[in-house]
Order: C-alpha cells, then sequence, then structure tokens
C-alpha cells in the first residue's frame, strides 16, 4: 500500500563484494586461505567479487610470493593455487599503487592474475557504494 506522500524503500540488489586484505600477515599462512575461499565462493555465486591488497598483503600479488607460501606446512598447496582458484571462479585482484612505491615495485612485478591497480580514494568510493558489501581480513 502506498500512502501519498511517502515512498516506498526500495533496497539496492547487492551483487558487489570487495575484499580488503589490510591486516593479513602474509607471514602467517593461516591468515590467508579464507579471503581466497570466500572470494571463489562469491564470484560462483555470480556476485562481483574485487580483492584489493594493502599494506604487507600487497606482497601476495608480487611474481613468487603468493607461489612460495602454503596455507598448511606439507599440504602442497600454496596460496598462489588459491587465487588462482578465485580468480578462475571470477575474482579480480588489485593492487594499491602506494603500496609498489613503498615496495620499490612496479606494474611490471605483479603477478598476471592483478587486474591493475585501485588507489585509496577509488577504493573508498567503491566502498561507500549502495550496492558493496565488503569484508576485510
Amino acid at each position: 500500500m502506498i500512502v501519498a506522500g511517502i515512498r516506498p524503500i526500495i533496497a539496492p540488489v547487492l551483487r558487489k563484494l570487495i575484499i580488503v586484505m589490510v591486516n593479513t600477515d602474509p607471514r602467517n599462512g593461516e591468515e590467508l586461505g579464507a579471503p581466497f575461499h570466500h572470494a571463489a565462493a562469491a564470484a560462483a555465486l555470480d556476485y562481483e567479487v574485487k580483492g584489493v591488497m594493502v599494506a604487507a598483503a600487497g606482497r601476495l600479488l608480487l611474481k613468487g610470493v603468493a607461489a612460495g607460501l602454503t596455507i598448511k606446512a606439507g599440504s602442497g598447496v600454496t596460496v598462489y593455487d588459491l587465487l588462482r582458484q578465485a580468480h578462475e571462479a571470477g575474482a579480480r585482484f588489485y593492487a594499491c599503487p602506494a603500496n609498489l612505491e613503498l615496495l620499490d615495485k612496479t606494474e611490471a612485478d605483479l603477478i598476471p592474475e592483478c587486474a591493475g591497480l585501485i588507489g585509496s580514494a577509488n577504493l573508498m568510493r567503491q566502498v561507500m557504494e549502495e550496492d558493496v558489501r565488503v569484508l576485510t581480513y
């Protein structure tokens, strides 16, 4: 029922997930599985998934870093394997340009699964959109 002068509230359809890895320490393998499993699951459910790696977690997008890390010792499954699985499911991963500068690296140092760069202002704009949910790790 619509009352004169009152408009019904229509909630936005949530189809976007942004995963921000900012507190995840690549030196602790146990912290690295969940973000990539969640990214793969959301992408498989047809959500638009962006993973943004900043601070120490930004190192995971550098060539050779994720490939040299495992979630569980002796499992043979690397962090890069999980990242690739999420990417193949449709998740897209982004590096922070300020992070690259901090690490004295360039885009040429990034793995092929890195879709590009998202700076701080761009990230803030995206996480404030109505149809977005954000998970941080």
